[in-house]
């Protein structure tokens, strides 16, 4: 029999796949958790509960929820930003967790969109100062534009100045007429000996048979005279004999009804970027600098509009894009971007699309950038990427971030990412599954910290934003035998999910706490001065106090967060111990600023309503077994942070 003492000292690795329990030869099993639930895995390695969800709004049953929504900010200004909520033809604006009401004096407390259920689920959207653009492949591209207070708000179709031309149904002809250009290059005139011109070929392309001299026509002045602009310069300005040069038309507007409208869009040095449309998916629009409704080609020249296309084996759709080093364009077969250097801006001239990584992009789930790279999820949905440039290979390359945690991604649907608010802190990526968990990636690359976690509620979560630093959350629920969809925030202030926090003027004065009928029928915890009062059941919106508050009262629903330990290996010099018995002794467990904790469903004393921080000891533990784990909860929803396990093994045969 041997006996060691062991430390896991941090839990830096999160939650890992159970396919994994075997790898007990690379480091980050040894800090690593089986089960990482309703706890966030901080940057410096501690495990804390996660954020309660502070209860904002109900979505009301005639916004259809239940058939699609999405969670869209906007930041006006450095102080002024906003969540926007999109359901069938509604959007309902949020600011500082409260929704505003009265929008544009209308009585309403939403704007009325013509963005339906169908169009909100593969809908993209990029914000230039106080304007969002959103598109749909089905819908024409729209301005929601924030006027001249919160409550102020316009939507409508975007109104370009020039659209792309494309002949979908390509025709040509030769002509019975001699074509003579006035100049070899630039902007140019033409003349036809005879009448072969039309008011309706303004976009149409002219073009040498032998293919040295092609011209756009963009002014029509007669039967036998437009004027056009040279894209391959003619020979000379001699008359082209007749029937020696084509006449090609139907070039029509690229977005229409007819052909679909764009299915992305960033913005990008200057230009309005759209990835890709419904008719052309695989084709890459950009505007003219500052222009950004402006797609007039012109001349070519750098600041004119550029359009580009994917040319690979496969239609590669465009399913996203984004601004970063390069211009990204994520697809449904693989990853590229446009190369460029400070020097070199993207002009048509040079204008090039490499092949990078061929994963494949998800369809409506928009990538988002983080620390170091730009995280975007796999087609099938079954791994997180990283989408980085690499020195090394000159290169971009996409690393599969979630390797070690494949098991808690469960076909996501959303994915949005807090950035980091503080210099020891890290970024936060959360991903809605389709079960309605909410998969937490603690990331702080500087560190290699990529920390995985899992999160639960009474309900499940359908979509998830980020407002600047508040993380936003469509949440459906069963109240009273109905199906509810509840717009929550996580907030660092509360430990219960669709709770009401009352304190300072809100505190009551007396026993009764009415405004709860969105918990009607529930039961719920009640935390009253930083202790614990009886669960209520929430009856006719109201309960009654055990005692009126002095500083505040928290009531809302609980969650359970579990920290279930790796099976123990020691590497003794005589060698593993995966398939021999053992038993803990004692273990002990160094907290920070925490109220409550229980050890395999004990709890360890601490005393009411105060903060401790240091170490808790439990011994003895009974008991051999081939595992040898630890399972950290708690008995009541209030904080804890552990910070890591000493624990001593007995070690049998």
């Amino acid at each position: 029999m041997t006996r060691a003492v062991t430390l896991q000292s941090n839990f830096t690795t999160g939650e890992i796949d159970p396919l994994l329990r075997s790898r007990i030869d690379i480091n980050q099993y040894y800090n690593a958790l089986e089960q990482a639930r309703n706890v966030l895995i901080q940057p410096q390695g501690g495990a804390t509960r996660r954020p309660g969800l502070q209860f904002i709004s109900e979505i009301p049953s005639a916004a259809n929820p239940q058939n699609g929504c999405r969670l869209v900010p906007f930041e006006f200004s450095t102080t002024q930003s906003y969540m926007l909520l999109f359901v069938h033809n509604r959007m309902y604006i949020y600011k500082d967790k409260v929704l505003q009401t009265n929008i544009n004096s209308s009585g309403n407390d939403y704007l009325v969109t013509t963005i339906t259920s169908t169009m909100i689920k593969t809908m993209d959207f990029a914000q230039s100062a106080d304007t969002l653009i959103v598109v749909q492949e089905d819908m024409a591209p729209k301005n929601i534009t924030r006027g001249g207070s919160h409550t102020a708000w316009t939507i409508s179709d975007v109104s370009f100045e020039f659209i792309p031309k494309y002949a979908f149904s390509l025709s040509t002809s030769n002509p019975s007429a001699t074509l003579t250009p006035s100049a070899v290059d630039g902007n140019i005139t033409l003349s036809a000996s005879s009448g072969v011109f039309a008011s309706g070929n303004l976009h149409d392309y002219v073009e040498a048979a032998d293919g040295i001299g092609r011209a756009r026509i963009t002014r029509f002045e007669s039967s036998t005279v437009v004027e056009a602009i040279v894209e391959i310069p003619f020979f000379n300005t001699t008359a082209i004999a007749s029937g020696s040069w084509l006449l090609e038309v139907d070039y029509v507007d690229v977005w229409s009804a007819t052909y679909g409208y764009p299915r992305t869009v960033t913005f990008h040095e200057g230009r309005l970027y759209f990835g890709g449309s419904k008719s052309r998916p695989n084709t890459v629009f950009a505007s003219r600098v500052a222009r950004f409704f402006d797609f007039n080609p012109g001349e070519s020249l750098d600041d004119d509009a550029i359009e580009v296309t994917l040319n690979t084996g496969q239609v590669n759709a465009i399913t996203g894009m984004f601004s970063g080093r390069d211009l990204q364009l994520f697809t449904k077969g693989g990853e590229f971007f446009l190369p460029q250097t400070s020097l070199d801006p993207i002009t048509p001239n040079n204008v090039v699309i490499q092949g990078a990584t061929k994963r494949g992009s998800k369809e409506g789930i928009k990538p988002v950038g983080a620390e170091s790279g730009t995280m975007f999820i796999q087609r099938s949905g079954k791994s997180l990427r990283e989408f980085l440039f690499s020195d090394v290979e000159l290169s971009y390359i996409s690393n599969n971030i979630s390797l070690l945690s494949s098991h808690l991604l469960v076909d996501p649907v959303d994915m949005a990412l807090r950035k980091a608010t503080s210099t020891d802190d890290g970024d936060l990526l959360l991903l809605c599954n389709t079960d309605g968990t909410l998969a937490t990636y603690s990331i702080l690359r500087g560190q290699n910290v990529i920390a995985p976690s899992l999160s639960t509620t009474d309900g499940e979560f359908i979509n998830v934003g980020v407002d600047v630093d508040t993380v936003y959350s469509v949440i459906k629920r069963t109240v009273s035998s109905s199906t509810k969809y509840y717009v929550e925030a996580l907030n660092d202030d509360n430990t219960t999910d669709s709770a009401t926090l009352l304190s300072g003027s809100s505190k009551p004065s007396s026993t009764s706490v009415t405004g709860l009928s969105h918990l009607e029928g529930k039961t719920v915890k009640v935390i009253v001065d930083d202790g614990m009062q009886n669960d209520k059941t929430v009856s006719s919106g109201g309960i009654t106090l055990d005692a009126v508050p002095t500083t505040y009262v928290e009531i809302g629903l609980d969650y359970t967060p579990t920290i279930k330990t790796m099976p123990v290996e020691l590497k003794l010099p005589s060698g593993n111990i995966i398939g021999q018995k053992k038993r803990i002794v004692d273990a002990t467990a160094l907290v920070y600023l925490s109220q409550n904790l229980t050890l395999d469903a004990k709890d360890f004393a601490f005393t009411a309503a105060q903060f401790f921080t240091g170490k808790k000891r439990r011994k003895p533990m009974l008991g051999y077994d081939r595992e040898g784990q630890l399972t950290f909860s708690q008995s009541a929803p209030l904080f804890f942070t552990l910070l890591g396990i000493e624990y001593k093994v007995s070690v049998g045969q």
